[in-house]
């Protein structure tokens, strides 16, 4: 089990009263003053979280002359959510989970075991409030918007993800041959052509593909015993290993200044006149409140927790997916190209001497439990597409909560807290969207308008 199912991870209740803290602490660093931010004041700022979303967030703040410290719970940086996902940079994946047949499809999985969307019914007023909005996000004018604006945050996060590897060199067992989605059901591809075209009207280059098209893109596809029907793909996607790129990028924040604090648990902010004055944290220091000018939160679904002491009320539950990490062997055949198996809702990335199958969504609250039903559901899938592969008896299994919203559209901006932002709520797409939505929220910290069109929160 991977340490992003440790107990001891758990996020824990404010419960420490001001008294029982060391004298406050403040981020090291003071205001400067920077020309180019054209007059701005140059801030401290804490970064809570360093999954993907909290560590692109802490690189770009950085990049715009603040002083920034992030605050992590683990003992290193990308150990949750970011740690073994599917490995996809996928914008051609931004079709809302809500839509026109989702409520129907939700409805014939009721009940299956290892259904790639699966509502566990429980006595949670936060599920239900969720289903209700999700619901609400399932008409064909707000699903047509939301992907709109997922496409267009996704091509943005895809164009800055490019330029910091050529400007960093930074290396994560990334591809560059596209994501291409394949169908082994008649009726699913004839529905993704027109969403293919919908998607094209974006901006976005998805192309339809005939079964032999699929199988010239990627010629590992011909060993499946289910038959490839057709497909899309977008050549100018990408995949790579988050893990691997969060933790080299946090080198090169340290480089550049960035403190991290890892092992240190976040216990709760405090608000003081409309602004957020300090954070509680208990790390290897003991207990301290820790100040700074601006506070972004990115911790993911555990966002929704740490501010509904603050009154802050985000539409916003744990969606876990599971993923398996499989070795590969001279002799596998093995694919090369990431791919998406749009009927189970599965993606298959290469990275490096491996093979991560990652996909379907539980909604079953904080629960890290691996699920054997759905843990084998992956490898049976995997192994009817690629039955070529030997070490299937050696993968490694892993789940990790995706901090889902009801129209998939992540929270950036700020909160009716003046100097508290948020960056989280990403669901599937934290790796695709993590460059894009960590250089608007910096853009907004330093009162700039981000490069690219997006509802971004304003006091929420």
């Amino acid at each position: 089990m991977s340490p992003a199912s440790c107990k001891s991870c758990k996020l824990q209740q404010a419960c420490c009263k001001a008294k029982r803290y060391r004298k406050t602490t403040p981020a090291r660093g003071g205001r400067r003053h920077n020309p180019q931010l054209g007059g701005s004041n140059i801030m401290r700022v804490i970064v809570l979280g360093a999954g993907v979303i909290g560590v692109t967030s802490a690189w770009f703040l950085n990049q715009a002359g603040h002083d920034v410290t992030v605050i992590e719970r683990a003992p290193e940086a990308a150990r949750e959510t970011s740690y073994a996902n599917g490995g996809q940079i996928s914008v051609c994946h931004a079709e809302p989970w809500a839509n026109p047949k989702a409520p129907w499809r939700v409805l014939q999985w009721l009940g299956e075991e290892d259904a790639p969307l699966l509502f566990r019914l429980r006595a949670d007023p936060a599920l239900w409030r969720w289903g209700w909005q999700f619901l609400r996000q399932c008409t064909p004018a707000r699903a047509r918007a939301n992907l709109q604006h997922l496409v267009r945050l996704g091509l943005y996060s895809r164009s800055e993800l490019q330029a910091l590897r050529a400007a960093t060199g930074i290396q994560y067992d990334e591809r560059r041959e596209g994501i291409l989605h394949f169908y082994t059901d008649e009726a699913d591809f004839a529905a993704a052509i027109p969403a293919a075209a919908l998607m094209r009207d974006t901006g976005l280059d998805r192309e339809v593909k005939t079964a032999a098209e699929c199988l010239a893109i990627e010629p590992a596809l011909a060993r499946s015993h289910r038959r490839i029907v057709g497909g899309t793909y977008t050549p100018s996607d990408e995949s790579g290993d988050a893990r691997q790129f969060t933790n080299a990028l946090v080198q090169r924040c340290e480089q550049h200044g960035v403190r991290f604090r890892y092992d240190c648990r976040i216990d709760g902010l405090q608000d003081e006149g409309g602004r957020i004055s300090a954070v509680q944290v208990h790390g290897e220091r003991g207990a301290e409140l820790l100040r700074a000018d601006a506070f972004l939160v990115c911790l993911g679904s555990y966002s929704a927790l740490q501010l509904r002491p603050l009154g802050i009320r985000l539409d916003l539950y744990p969606a876990k997916g599971y993923s398996a990490t499989i070795p590969l062997r001279g002799g596998d055949i093995a694919p090369t190209v990431s791919l998406t198996d749009d009927g189970q809702k599965l993606v298959f990335s290469r990275l490096g001497e491996r093979l991560r199958v990652a996909g379907t969504a539980e909604f079953n609250g904080y629960n890290l439990d691996l699920n054997p039903v759905r843990c084998r559901a992956l490898l049976e899938r995997t192994r009817s597409i690629f039955p070529d592969i030997a070490g299937y008896d050696e993968a490694e299994f892993w789940t990790g909560l995706r901090p889902a919203t009801p129209g998939n559209l992540p929270y950036i901006g700020r909160t009716r807290y003046a100097n508290l932002y948020l960056n989280t709520g990403h669901g599937t797409l934290g790796w695709t969207e993590c460059c894009g939505s960590g250089h608007a929220i910096a853009d907004l910290m330093s009162g700039r308008q981000p490069a690219v069109e997006f509802p971004f929160i304003d006091g929420i």
